[in-house]
């Protein structure tokens, strides 16, 4: 007997503001359709109302979790539109903010995943754990979410030793930590029974989808931005992809796990190998007209910015491609064939920003 199941749009299982419409034969999944467009906030509009240096504030509020990638992003564009050229030194700072941010982005998602499995001392440990990134952005840039690390010609902020060791130290704190929690996340019945086989997607259909970020690469698929089109100083500090086979929730935990491990080796590298020189250019650049495609590795994959100036102060078109619009449609392969108790275990593991989606 087949029955059908709505969930959402705002519910307790959901991380994001979404409806589904389930078929249900028995307790399995026969078929999902989903419905968003509960959060739309005009933000591409409002980017045409403000000139380039109001815009470094609206874009990183599109999103908290991705809110250092946005306006890292844009201001690529407007650089790229204007033929600045970045210092090294602001090029590996911005490295570290990314990557401080990635570290802290992976680990919330992945508590989530803890807390939809019901494994809540876990989910407790990983985001204890978390509090030192919280800890060293607060530190640093001020603020526990939106850091404010980019602006038009570099960055706003410089490392100086005594923060470059209480960074080090911090992350000599985390490591082990996310070492042992790693640990159950990878090999704990619970953690293993909830996630192994479940919301598979083939690489083959990853591909097809065209699908971004841990996502992809949990099904094989070798898209990171860093490495494929390096942009800051990625290309000098050299990324390792991280790479599962299994396709499921499983995987792509597993793929998140060891890119915090990444993440936390390459904010070492670029602290501790910090070239000399400015962090910004003295005088602000002109912006003349002119058009830009840029894109940077966010938590949640390939993020794009177009960008079209016409030699005023403000920009005449902005638009962006935010990697939840890409792996959203990878649901409705993963979905079907599971159990009604899987499906928000699922929806967490592609790390959904509707916020960004919407926006």
């Amino acid at each position: 007997m087949s029955t059908k199941i709505p969930i959402g749009p705002f519910h307790i299982g959901l991380e994001e503001p979404i409806y589904f419409k389930i078929d249900l034969e028995g307790e399995t999944v026969k078929n999902v359709d989903m419905i968003n467009g509960f959060v739309h906030r005009g933000i591409e509009y409002l980017a045409m109302q403000k000139n380039f240096f109001q815009n470094l504030i609206l874009t990183e509020r599109v999103c908290s979790l991705c809110s250092n990638n946005h306006p890292f992003t844009y201001v690529m564009a407007v650089e790229k539109i204007a033929g600045i050229e970045v210092s090294r030194r602001a090029n590996y700072l911005r490295v570290v903010a990314d990557e401080v941010k990635r570290i802290a982005s992976h680990m919330f998602n992945l508590s989530m995943l803890a807390h939809l499995i019901g494994f809540h001392s876990l989910m407790t440990q990983t985001m204890e754990a978390r509090e030192i990134m919280q800890d060293i952005k607060e530190s640093i840039w001020g603020n526990r979410m939106d850091m404010s690390a980019n602006t038009i010609s570099g960055v706003k902020y410089d490392l100086d030793e005594g923060q470059i060791e209480y960074i080090l130290k911090r992350l000599d704190e985390l490591e082990p930590q996310v070492d042992e929690i790693i640990d159950i996340y990878f090999n704990h019945k619970i953690v293993k029974a909830r996630t192994v086989g479940v919301g598979v997607l083939p690489k083959e259909d990853a591909l097809r989808l065209g699908v971004t970020g841990p996502t992809a690469r949990g099904s094989g698929v070798n898209n990171d931005v860093r490495v494929k089109a390096p942009y800051a100083a990625y290309d000098e500090l050299k990324v390792n992809v991280i790479l599962e086979e299994g396709g499921d929730v499983h995987a792509r935990t597993k793929v998140r796990w060891r890119e915090v491990k990444e993440s936390i080796r390459l904010v070492r590298e670029a602290i501790t190998n910090l070239p000399e020189g400015p962090v910004v250019l003295d005088k602000r650049p002109h912006i003349p007209a002119g058009e830009a495609v840029t894109r940077s590795e966010a938590p949640r994959g390939e993020l794009i910015y177009y960008l079209k100036t016409n030699g005023a102060q403000k920009p005449e078109r902005m638009r962006w491609r935010v990697p939840t619009y890409m792996n959203w449609e990878a649901l409705r392969v993963m979905i079907p064939g599971n159990k009604l108790s899987d499906v928000a275990v699922i929806f967490n593991s592609i790390d959904p920003c509707i916020s960004c989606t919407e926006r």
